[in-house]
């Protein structure tokens, strides 16, 4: 193996690593909010085994109450297993992408090219990982209303479904999630042309000139660039999210699913519920994702620093 062609990959390693910690840093602070954005997500008005919730506060207020920690933090190992495994894929396999279209191109990319290698990662990291959302959306809607016998847990859940259900509905949801797969591309484009732009500007007020750009951004930048991006990619991907979540769902006790796919989903919600059905839980999901992309930058990309600083001292 070449020095160039080792340095790619000890890079590559140093992005999925850095993807992971930003990752599960996330999980562990925002997720009691994802239960309730998941929550009120499949909350049609017609389902019987969900309490009525208020709003965001109001939920988080009555789940504590009635379910307790366990309550608030159900589905968190899946919540872990998925965001930790999907940031470290994704920014693994964003990088590779970016390095792949910018080899012909002196190392620059436009933003359709920028689009294109979020598109492709997120592609990839959805089939790797849909599984594991699917546990998680169902063990996060399990609530003292229910009717179907629990999942006592990660593993039970996953023998549960593959026995009643078989390996098919390991992959409900998964056209919906392979179209939020623009959710990545529009937050990374948006993303990386914001951070164009900050440098630049930093840069022409600096006194130093050449600087390196990762000396030029601090915390509170990427904090900012996180939920600017974050924030675009909500509002434009958020009704595939809903569809998701309602086609993961789990079935009644005769096996019949509520939602039968995708399309069933689109013509239920807009005949009962109005475009107002495609965002609900749109709040709680701004209050999780917001900083909680804040939270992904800055781990991120002071993670890179610190395995960047590593590796020249060595």
């Amino acid at each position: 193996m070449s020095a160039e062609s080792s340095k790619r990959h000890q890079w590559q390693r140093e992005n999925a690593t850095a993807g992971a910690a930003a990752g599960f840093a996330t999980v562990v602070v925002m997720h009691p909010l994802d239960v309730v954005r998941t929550r009120f997500q499949v909350n049609d008005g017609r389902v019987s085994n969900l309490p009525g919730y208020k709003n965001t506060a109001h939920a988080i207020f009555t789940i504590a109450r009635s379910e307790g920690l366990r309550g608030l933090y159900a589905g968190f190992l899946p919540g872990v297993l998925g965001s930790t495994t999907s940031w470290g894929l994704y920014f693994f396999f964003y990088d590779k992408a970016k390095q792949r279209y910018a080899r012909n191109r002196e190392g620059k990319l436009s933003p359709g090219l920028h689009l294109a290698s979020a598109a492709e990662a997120g592609g990839l990291v959805s089939l790797c990982t849909n599984p594991v959302w699917l546990v998680k959306t169902r063990l996060q809607l399990q609530t003292p209303l229910h009717q179907t016998r629990p999942y006592s847990g990660i593993y039970d859940a996953f023998k549960t479904i593959l026995r009643e259900e078989g390996f098919s509905a390991l992959y409900k949801g998964i056209v919906p999630s392979l179209f939020l797969v623009s959710h990545g591309a529009i937050q990374f484009t948006a993303y990386e042309e914001l951070r164009k732009i900050t440098v630049d500007f930093k840069s022409k007020r600096s006194t130093v000139h050449n600087q390196n750009p990762d000396k030029l951004l601090n915390s509170v930048d990427y904090a900012v660039l996180g939920a600017t991006s974050k924030l675009a990619a909500i509002l434009l991907t958020y009704p595939f999210q809903v569809m998701r979540a309602r086609l993961q769902q789990r079935p009644s006790d005769d096996g019949v699913p509520r939602y039968m796919g995708t399309w069933h989903v689109v013509k239920e919600t807009a005949r009962f519920e109005g475009v107002r059905g495609y965002y609900k839980g749109i709040s709680a999901n701004l209050l999780r994702n917001a900083p909680a992309s804040s939270i992904i930058f800055i781990v991120y990309e002071n993670v890179l620093k610190l395995l960047k600083s590593t590796r020249r001292n060595d």
